[in-house]
């Protein structure tokens, strides 16, 4: 006959096994994704990865956790991206110039010269062009997860002045491996360098390269001014980044859980504009006090050399897609 107090250790040991059990079950369910992309701890990119992955546990209540990556840890871009179409439990940051790798008119977005705002390139992302472009990636095993954020306006830094673009002429350029870059510095004027990011700052110095484009916030955390001593305030583009995940991945999760990225996505590119805002005022200060020259550009100039850019990608943009383009934006 079991004693009342050997009933009640009994009970102790059972209430203990199910919450040990319902700790492993809760446990289990957490949802864990890794977050990569190729910006330093720090840079307002970063601060607002985290800022998202905040937003997401807050609003999952738990459920969903975020692994961060930066400095390109999991590997190159286009590395990563292959990652994803097997399906791994990774988002990375991507844009319309390695997209259009895989629908070649994504390129769209990424064109220099052509958006003025962020607001025109948030009437694009909500645009049908942009959705049946979004449909034909996720053919291809890609997922856009959201697109609302800003990387910055990318200018350069160069080791002479230039304020037009036969002044470019000579200089070898860092630019992404991406097609469309490279042509967009050729016909600014300069000499394409494509390479990745993190070999920038050792070109500069062992003097392959002559400079650097990229946001402000990027050239000064990669240290670029060390090399290069004048700021080129180009403003070639307004760099419209999105978030991407394997269509495997995706289909996964549960749909309440893809919808709260999507939000708490866009969110958090609110965040990135104030430190990206923060950042840029930050950083010319910093770099002028390092002995970076503020170089304002003759921008009027580069448009102009910049007016038939798209046509060089006839094949990716033919008149019908830029003719929509122009539409949504308004351009003039």
């Amino acid at each position: 006959m079991i004693s009342g107090f050997s009933k009640k250790l009994m009970a102790c040991a059972m209430s203990v096994a199910l919450c040990v059990a319902a700790g492993s079950a809760m446990a289990a369910d957490v949802i864990k994704i890794k977050i990569a992309y190729g910006n330093n701890v720090g840079e307002p990119n970063d601060k607002a990865v985290r800022e998202w992955g905040r937003l997401m546990k807050e609003r999952s209540k738990g459920q969903v956790e975020f692994q961060y990556f930066p400095s390109s840890q999991l590997g190159s871009q286009k590395d990563v991206t292959e990652q994803l179409t097997i399906g791994s439990n990774v988002i990375t940051i991507s844009d319309g110039g390695f997209l259009m790798d895989y629908v070649p008119a994504f390129g769209v977005t990424y064109l220099p010269y052509i958006y003025d705002n962020k607001e025109q390139l948030f009437k694009l992302v909500d645009s049908d062009l942009f959705k049946d472009l979004s449909k034909q990636l996720e053919a291809k095993g890609l997922y856009i997860v959201h697109s609302k954020w800003i990387y910055g306006v990318r200018n350069m830094l160069a080791t002479k002045a230039a304020t037009k673009p036969e002044d470019l002429k000579g200089l070898k350029i860092r630019v992404p491996n991406i097609r469309l870059s490279n042509e967009m510095m050729n016909a600014m004027g300069a000499t394409a360098t494509p390479m990745p990011l993190a070999e920038a700052y050792p070109a500069l110095m062992q003097g392959v390269i002559n400079g650097a484009e990229n946001p402000i916030p990027v050239l000064y955390g990669g240290k670029m001014f060390e090399g290069a001593k004048f700021l080129l305030m180009t403003k070639h583009q307004v760099n419209l980044s999105s978030w991407i995940a394997g269509t495997g991945f995706i289909k996964k999760l549960p749909p309440e859980i893809v919808q709260m990225l999507k939000e708490t996505g866009e969110e958090a590119g609110k965040f990135l504009d104030k430190e990206n805002e923060i950042a840029d005022k930050d950083a010319v200060k910093k770099m002028e006090a390092a002995g970076v020259k503020i170089v304002e550009v003759d921008r009027a100039a580069f448009k102009t050399a910049m007016k038939d850019f798209p046509a060089r990608f006839n094949k990716e943009f033919p008149p019908e897609v830029m003719n929509k383009v122009y539409s949504i934006i308004g351009h003039k």
